[in-house]
């Protein structure tokens, strides 16, 4: 007899059905594990045998063979656990392999018989919900399921609960529903003193899902400014929440099946690798762009981040995706992020000053400068320069507007932007940024004869036009004008000279 019992794989955002079969068969007694499987699945047996020990049961004197089908693909993690396990029991005739039918089954099994948590329930549930099957999962990942609206869920605390209910002694309750979190209020524009052309750029920035660079010495309020962004960005539709709560669940980061509204902002340390930042690693993990979907980068210290890592960013800021190409394996995370970084102007930081700036200076800024690539920058619309704070300013009154207000106008210019069918004026291109982005004629000729003065690069050129289009979303006018596109033209770095 071959019992069978349904789980899934995980390749990027995609959960794929595998069936796990197992056999016994007279012969030398042995457990073995077929199918492509890495090193967790194949300690698998350790675990179920543990499992099955405490709850008073032992293995069968048989060759025991479970295979994972399809054999082709690669097997990763611990929650092939809980399916092995259900297809041994039903082998041996513990329970019925007929109930199992109708089931997509995960999760780990502890050494006592607990079904502990393991990543990616919700694509789990997803994957059941499309195959109109139950989905039978750890109790402590139950309200991370219940997203998946309308799937049959059993969360079992362990193995002797779930077979009690399969024998209909003992049903499981229904597990609570997930949370939308409450997310506590961060950094408040109330906070920033002075720095207007900075609050300009970040709201110009939040109102088109501009990437934006700030660049000034230590302490003028680059990393304030930039944990001051969450709070004026609108939040995330249901649909988009979900999105971010599937990659969230596969990377092992979503508790309690807490979902939140409010839009990713991750800002990871300047020693990051580039699998840290881009995804990879054996089992091709979401990296630091791929966590920050549809929310905030931020890259502090830029120059200090190592080259390839930082131009590992290109493709995923043009495209949205990342790819993660791997011998066994190949697979695609969204990365649709607003990057925003910072940085000094060179290594002391005080290029400007001449009291506190180094000796080696200006050269010192050119060679800062330089570690940051070219096609990188141009990838950037907004380049804001931030001064210097000096200290009579910290005495004045709270600016009169904070992120509240800023907010109001963020959101108002993100409504008008929806009709056109991009979630911000970053994604226009093609039809769509001719018809809604095109300015005026004393605005064309400006951008004509600033292009070529600039010497801006096609990309830069579609930049300055999504930047100019958010600016007149702003001011409520329907057309871009002249004034819009001579400020967009102020927020652009200008190509070096031969």
């Amino acid at each position: 007899m071959v019992a069978l019992v349904s789980t899934v794989a995980y390749l990027g955002l995609e959960a794929r059905r595998v069936e796990v079969q197992c056999q016994l068969a007279a012969g030398i007694p042995r457990f073995t594990i077929v199918g492509l499987p890495d090193k967790a699945v194949g300690e698998s047996r350790e675990r179920v045998q543990a499992a099955l020990s405490a709850m008073g049961l032992s293995l069968p004197p048989k060759r025991i063979t479970i295979n994972l089908s399809p054999a082709d693909l690669p097997k990763e993690g611990s929650h092939y656990d809980l399916p092995v396990a259900l297809a041994l029991l039903a082998a041996m005739g513990v329970t019925d392999a007929e109930q199992l039918v109708d089931w997509v089954a995960v999760g780990e099994l502890a050494l006592d018989g607990r079904v502990v948590a393991s990543p990616g329930v919700l694509l789990a549930a997803l994957h059941a919900s499309e195959a109109e099957k139950g989905l039978i999962c750890p109790a402590t990942q139950g309200a991370e399921a219940r997203w998946a609206s309308g799937v049959p869920l059993l969360a079992a605390p362990n193995l002797v609960a779930l077979l009690a209910h399969l024998k209909g002694t003992r049903p499981l309750p229904e597990p609570p529903p997930g949370t939308v979190e409450q997310t506590p209020p961060g950094a408040d524009l109330r906070q920033v003193k002075g720095q207007e052309s900075a609050r300009r750029a970040l709201e110009i920035a939040a109102a088109g899902g501009h990437n934006l660079l700030m660049c000034g010495p230590p302490g003028a309020g680059k990393s304030l400014l930039a944990s001051c962004l969450p709070g004026i960005l609108p939040p995330l539709a249901p649909a988009e929440a979900l999105e971010v709560s599937m990659i969230a669940s596969v990377a092992g980061t979503l508790e309690g099946g807490r979902i939140s509204r409010a839009r990713p902002f991750r800002a990871p340390h300047h020693s990051a690798s580039m699998a840290a930042l881009t995804g990879g690693g054996i089992r091709a993990r979401p990296g630091e762009v791929s966590m920050a979907h549809l929310g905030v980068l931020f890259l502090d210290e830029l120059p200090e981040f190592q080259r390839a890592v930082l131009d590992s960013l290109r493709q995923p800021l043009e495209t949205g995706r990342v790819d993660v190409a791997r011998a066994n394996a190949h697979v695609s995370y969204p990365a649709r992020v607003q990057l925003v970084a910072a940085m000094n102007p060179c290594r002391c930081g005080h290029l400007g000053d001449p009291a506190l700036a180094c000796s080696r200076a200006p050269k010192c800024a050119a060679d800062y400068q330089s570690k940051v690539s070219g096609p990188l920058l141009d990838r950037i619309d907004l380049h804001v320069e931030v001064d210097p704070v000096r200290a009579a300013d910290l005495h004045l009154p709270p600016p009169a507007e904070g992120s509240a207000e800023v907010a109001a106008r963020v959101a108002a210019a993100r409504r008008r932007q929806t009709p056109r069918g991009v979630r911000s004026n970053a994604e226009l291109e093609g039809d769509a940024l001719d018809r809604h982005a095109t300015p005026d004629a004393a605005g064309r000729a400006l951008l004509l004869q600033a292009a070529e003065a600039m010497r801006l690069s096609a990309r830069g050129y579609t930049r300055v036009l999504r930047v100019a289009r958010t600016i007149a979303d702003l001011a409520a006018v329907p057309e871009v004008g002249r004034i819009h596109v001579a400020e967009a033209l102020s927020y652009r770095r200008q190509a070096p000279h031969a």
